[in-house]
């Protein structure tokens, strides 16, 4: 499987709520974003991830990076033909599958104002092993 980049970086200060691009972050080891709401070491979703192919597909109104709630937006890459456990390096980051999709058991803002939401099918979550830097632009390539 080929690789494809970083297109967005996107941080929001409260849960189920859009985000709001950021020209780089720092991913914190066991963590998730800093600054960003998801951000802990409680659980394996420290760092989710939408394609923005995924995002113009559901383009039944106009909708841009970070309005899945998502931190990364990628390009290029098919997130949902990875599998969990697998590695993925964004930048110089080392990150590790853990969940592919997931159950919306609440209907956020974005499910409120779509009527849908891509993310619990179409998002993957990782949990960080090697924290860093990341940018726009930034490789993101399966190990």
């Amino acid at each position: 499987m080929s690789g494809g980049k970083v297109l967005s970086i996107n941080i929001s200060e409260k849960k189920g709520t859009r985000k709001k691009p950021v020209q780089s972050a720092y991913l914190r080891e066991d963590h998730g974003i800093e600054g960003d709401a998801h951000a802990s070491a409680l659980w394996g979703r420290q760092l989710s991830l939408l394609a923005i192919e995924s995002i113009r597909r559901a383009q039944a109104r106009q909708y841009a990076p970070g309005d899945f709630a998502e931190n990364i937006t990628t390009e290029g890459l098919v997130l949902t033909e990875l599998a969990v456990g697998s590695k993925l390096k964004i930048g110089r980051c080392l990150t590790e599958v853990t969940q592919i999709g997931k159950r919306c058991h609440e209907k956020c803002e974005i499910y409120k104002e779509a009527g849908d939401c891509i993310m619990p099918k179409e998002g993957i979550f990782v949990k960080i092993i090697a924290g860093g830097w990341v940018r726009q632009g930034d490789p993101v390539t399966p190990l």
